[in-house]
C-alpha cells in the first residue's frame, strides 16, 4: 500500500503505518491526520499534533516508540498544565485517540509499526 504526498510516493503497510519512517515530513503527517479523520476517527487538535511531533522526537533520541508512563511524565511540559492525577491524562488521551493513544500516535507520527506490539504493554 501506499499514500502519495507532494507527488512522491509514500511506501505503507496494509494498516496504513509507514514503512520507513524516514520518509515523514509534517505534509506526510499532515496527510496521514487526514486519512485518520477520514476514517471516522475524532479531529486532531493542535495538542494531538504536538503529541505527534513529541512521538517523532522521541523515536530520533530513543528509538523506541514513547509508552504512556513515558507521556505522563511529559504531560506537564507537553500540555503546559499540571494534571493532578495521571489517570486524568490518560483520559483526556483516551478520550483524544479513543482506539488506544499509543499506536495511533505512533501510526500519525510514522513510527515503525512493530515498535507499537512492544510499548503498548507499558502503562
Amino acid at each position: 500500500m501506499s499514500i502519495t504526498v507532494n507527488g512522491n510516493t509514500i511506501e505503507t503497510d496494509n494498516e496504513g503505518f509507514l514503512v520507513n519512517p524516514d520518509d515523514w515530513t509534517e505534509d506526510v503527517g499532515l496527510e496521514l491526520v487526514k486519512q485518520h479523520e477520514t476514517a471516522g476517527h475524532k479531529k486532531v487538535t493542535e495538542t494531538g499534533w504536538m503529541l505527534v511531533k513529541y512521538f517523532r522526537n522521541f523515536y530520533e533520541d530513543h528509538l523506541r516508540h514513547p509508552t504512556m508512563q513515558d507521556l505522563i511524565r511529559e504531560h506537564e511540559k507537553l500540555e503546559n498544565k499540571n494534571y493532578r492525577e495521571e489517570n486524568d491524562y490518560k483520559q483526556m488521551l483516551f478520550d483524544m485517540f479513543p482506539h488506544g493513544p499509543i499506536p495511533m500516535l505512533a501510526k500519525l507520527a510514522g513510527l515503525p509499526h512493530r515498535a507499537v506490539a512492544q510499548e503498548t504493554g507499558s502503562g
